[in-house]
């Protein structure tokens, strides 16, 4: 705590840090602005009593940070852009051309980047023009003109690819990532007038239950820093080399492998494909087809954001993402080929091949931890609901690991960037 402490301080005092600080901050100001003008067209009041009364609908908007509630031009929030991160990744797996270029270092990753941005432009078209279905056989929007539908999903695309652009300008600042500091923005944004319309519900006999509620969050908040600090230390033994009079090497160190190396990114993925059939349903809900019915219906009742299977899916769909994006983001081959080209080892391990069958048999291990955990926390918020009967408080696990995985990242940033600036002092 004490740590944190210093880091917060130090931020005033560092005139660098201290801009790049005030920069973040007023671009997510300038999201916060743009989340509260509607596109025009549609009823906002009547819109916002839906999303009162459907919890599938209240957990999309918190994450959009109230935009979709107004219905703002940035409703669409970043789910394109995840859609197609997600569908990028999977192409990297199977297609070559693409897993090569992923290898190629800085370049290899502009490139890629550069085509998920491509990629997000449709997707937020197509998503765009289901939003407005949605929301025409709910008669909140009605019929539009060609030109007009056009127009609507033109301004929606625009408020994603806007959005996209702030987020970016946040990573080139290099404080953290940016898509995750515009989520947190919103679910940080939200929270004021969720808990506000949870308080107004609140009597006598349900205290117990919000006091249960508030030691539960509390427990989560220090599980989810544990698990996100933890770590395994591989000891690195360097062997000594003499050349001429000097001496190299001889020196030991350790190899940190988090038991958390995914972050928030596989919820993130998850939740992103778990919603589909939920939304799916409320569209088939209003059609005049009675199979497409039928359909909304059975989606409703296995997808129901407070049933068992939704949650048994979600949860399962948190592993494998954790998995797959561990497996991505962690290259045990190249870690061992580093340290045996440094003159260095693993105590009872030989180098080369046998070091990197090691490094990835512990991160396997390590990520089973990982990985249950992650999907614990993002089916929390049923958990929570069943165990206190407190069905209004929309935030749950996956919010709290969202905002507080940021908050970790950026006090690690700037703690690195503040040692780095000013070195000597840190060692006197």
């Amino acid at each position: 705590m004490d740590a944190v402490t210093n880091v917060f301080r130090s931020i005033f005092r560092d005139r660098e840090i201290r801009r790049k600080i005030l920069i973040i901050a007023s671009l997510l100001l300038v999201f916060r602005f743009f989340a509260y003008i509607p596109v025009a067209g549609v009823n906002v009041a009547q819109l916002q009593t839906l999303f009162g009364q459907n919890q599938l609908l209240g957990l999309l908007n918190i994450f959009s940070g109230n935009t979709l509630a107004n219905f703002s031009l940035m409703a669409l929030g970043l789910g394109p852009y995840i859609y197609a991160s997600i569908v990028l990744q999977l192409l990297t797996v199977v297609y070559p051309k693409l897993e090569a270029l992923s290898k190629e270092g800085e370049y290899g990753r502009q490139k890629i980047n550069q085509y998920t941005r491509y990629l997000t432009i449709p997707l937020a078209v197509l998503q765009a023009f289901g939003m407005y279905a949605l929301l025409r056989n709910q008669n909140i929007v009605a019929n539009l003109n060609p030109v007009d539908l056009a127009s609507f999903i033109l301004t929606m695309t625009a408020g994603t690819m806007f959005l996209l652009w702030i987020g970016e300008l946040i990573s080139e600042l290099k404080i953290g990532n940016g898509t995750s500091f515009i989520i947190f923005a919103g679910i940080v944004g939200a929270m004021p007038g969720l808990l506000g319309s949870t308080l107004q519900t609140v009597n006598e006999q349900d205290i117990l239950k919000y006091g249960l509620l508030a030691l539960m969050s509390v427990a989560v908040v220090a599980a989810i820093v544990f698990f996100n600090e933890a770590i395994r230390k591989i000891p690195i033994f360097y062997a000594k080399r003499v050349k001429g009079s000097k001496s190299y090497g001889g020196q030991s160190t350790h190899l940190p492998l988090r038991l958390n190396q995914a972050g928030v990114v596989p919820i993130i993925f998850a939740i992103s494909i778990v919603l589909l059939p939920s939304l799916l349903a409320n569209y088939f809900a209003g059609s005049s087809n009675d199979q497409l019915v039928q359909i909304g219906t059975f989606l409703n009742t296995y997808f129901n954001p407070n049933g068992l299977y939704y949650n048994i899916v979600y949860f399962l769909l948190v592993c494998a993402f954790t998995y797959f994006y561990t497996a991505i983001v962690f290259n045990p081959q190249k870690i061992a080929e580093e340290i045996q080209k440094n003159g260095g080892f693993v105590p009872g391990v030989r180098p080369g091949k046998p070091t990197s069958s090691f490094l990835n048999y512990v991160a396997t291990r390590l990520t089973v931890f990982g990985a249950i955990f992650l999907g614990l926390v993002a089916v929390l918020p049923s958990m929570a609901s069943y165990a206190t009967g407190v069905s209004t408080l929309l935030i749950g696990g996956t919010s709290i690991l969202i905002v507080v995985s940021v908050v970790i990242e950026i006090v690690r940033v700037v703690e690195v960037q503040l040692t780095s600036r000013n070195y000597d002092r840190y060692v006197n």
